[in-house]
């Protein structure tokens, strides 16, 4: 019996079990009807032979209902086939098979599904294509993207992010200690930097343009929102790594403030003492000297603030042009020295020269600009040296890293420079001496950052060791083989 209540419950949920078993049912209450209505007329027409056409009528009746069945049969398997033909196909679309198609050589209603199915199912294969085709463009684009673009959900979960944006969003999302205001986070998945303008588009709808600073780094973030049919879905963040930019614009921003102060000062004292001069104020011969004699220095001054400035513009826009050749290292030296011989004289500051007696040459250098570097280095000795004190300049070979290096040093015993200032000497402008005078000072604040432009021209290195009261010692180490880089 369980295996009836089975195979009926089998053939009950299939259509073509269901038709099968509709037409069973049908002939058989159909046979059932003739037969109660016409067995009671046998017994009164035929008394003799009832019985015998009784059995005639059931035979006949069973091969009937055993003919319904086998046709009834045949043809619900007519149909069952292309139906579960149709239904492979589904399955096999609904896998991503979007290839498969039901061949069905019928004309009646099934044929006319099946190629409606079939036309279906390439319209979906080509759709599917064409979207898996700007699928892979889009991914394209957003991995060439230089930013970091990153697309969160309402709920704050990260749906979509290029490599950048996933680099930079494991990376804070691992500051969210240094961050976190002790609060309860509503959106945990959400970077903390730019957690507060997430926040804000999201309840507001409108795009916002910021600048954050993450540790020693400045970023530049754009959050949109993310709109469909007037529901807010999420936002795009769209992140850049400013800190140069930063950096530069506000090297612009003091270079011109710097200029300008420097400019100012020698400009004021030139129109001061002219407009002395022309109201005829110096009335004694020597007084006129004195004033012409400010006013030739200033002028010099602006020279050299003028040259300086022409020469870091032009290094920073690289267009400083280098003259390499082969250069004698103690020779320039020699000749460098000799010019501040009588300087060195009339402060009373005694200059010694200490070169290697082993010959010293650079295969590949600019003569003209090491010149400037040791002109200005030596300068700036003597002018932060009192008297009866001592400049030094040394010079030797040594091998670092199996490799030759020239090692050039300039030594004084002057003042000294702060330590807390010594990370900042070579910067434009910089003075470590701000409280000298300014008849005592009259460096433009632009010689250091030149001469370390000049040595990185090179591709060398220059360092300063100093100690308040003890003096200041500038090291440069230039190598001496020519590199392919410096080709």
């Amino acid at each position: 019996m369980k295996w009836l209540r089975r195979l009926f419950g089998m053939l009950w949920h299939s259509v073509v079990g269901k038709l099968w078993v509709t037409i069973m049912v049908l002939v058989a209450v159909v046979l059932l009807i003739l037969g109660a209505f016409l067995l009671q007329y046998i017994d009164v027409s035929f008394d003799e032979n009832a019985h015998d056409i009784k059995v005639l009528f059931i035979i006949t009746a069973i091969i009937g209902f055993l003919l319904s069945t086998f046709f009834a049969f045949f043809l619900s398997a007519k149909i069952q086939q292309p139906l579960l033909q149709l239904k492979d196909a589904a399955v096999s679309i609904s896998e991503g098979n979007y290839s498969t198609r039901v061949h069905i050589d019928s004309s009646d209603e099934i044929g006319q599904l099946a190629q409606t199915f079939n036309n279906m199912t390439e319209q979906l294969e080509k759709l599917i294509h064409e979207l898996h085709h700007e699928s892979n463009h889009l991914s394209s684009i957003l991995r060439s993207i230089g930013d970091a673009v990153i697309t969160f959900d309402a709920n704050g979960e990260i749906i979509l992010t290029n490599p950048d944006g996933h680099l930079l969003t494991q990376k804070w999302q691992n500051m969210e200690e240094e961050w976190s205001t002790g609060e309860i986070v509503n959106y945990p998945m959400v970077p903390a930097p730019i957690r507060e303008s997430y926040v804000k588009v999201l309840h507001h709808g409108k795009e916002i343009t910021d600048k954050i600073h993450v540790q020693s780094l400045v970023w530049s973030v754009v959050l949109t929102p993310l709109m469909s049919a007037s529901k807010m879905r999420g936002v795009v963040a769209v992140i850049r790594d400013v800190t140069e930019e930063h950096k530069v614009d506000k090297i612009r921003r003091d270079f011109v403030a710097n200029i300008s102060h420097e400019i100012r000062t020698p400009l004021q004292m030139l129109q001061g003492y002219s407009e002395a001069l022309l109201d005829d104020i110096v009335v004694s011969p020597t007084e006129r000297q004195e004033l012409v004699q400010v006013i030739h220095d200033e002028s010099l001054r602006m020279g050299r603030l003028v040259n300086d400035f022409l020469d870091v513009a032009r290094m920073e826009a690289g267009h400083m042009n280098m003259k390499f050749q082969y250069v004698d290292v103690n020779m320039l030296l020699s000749r460098v020295t000799r010019k501040f011989i009588v300087f060195a004289k009339e402060r009373d500051v005694e200059l010694i020269s200490e070169l290697s007696e082993a010959t010293l040459e650079l295969q590949h250098a600019d003569e003209d600009r090491l010149e400037q570097v040791f002109t200005n280095l030596i300068d700036n000795a003597f002018r932060h040296t009192d008297s009866g004190k001592q400049v030094i300049i040394r010079s030797s070979s040594v091998i670092l890293n199996h490799e030759t290096f020239i090692q050039l040093q300039v030594k004084d015993q002057g003042h000294g420079i702060p330590s807390e200032d010594i990370p900042y000497i070579f910067e434009r402008f910089y003075k470590a001496d701000k409280a000298r005078k300014r008849e005592d000072s009259s460096g433009t604040g632009l010689g250091l950052a030149i001469v370390k432009n000049i040595i990185d021209q090179h591709h060398g290195n220059i360092a300063v060791d100093s100690m308040m009261g003890h003096g200041t010692a500038f090291t440069i180490l230039l190598p001496v083989k020519v590199h392919e880089m410096m080709q």
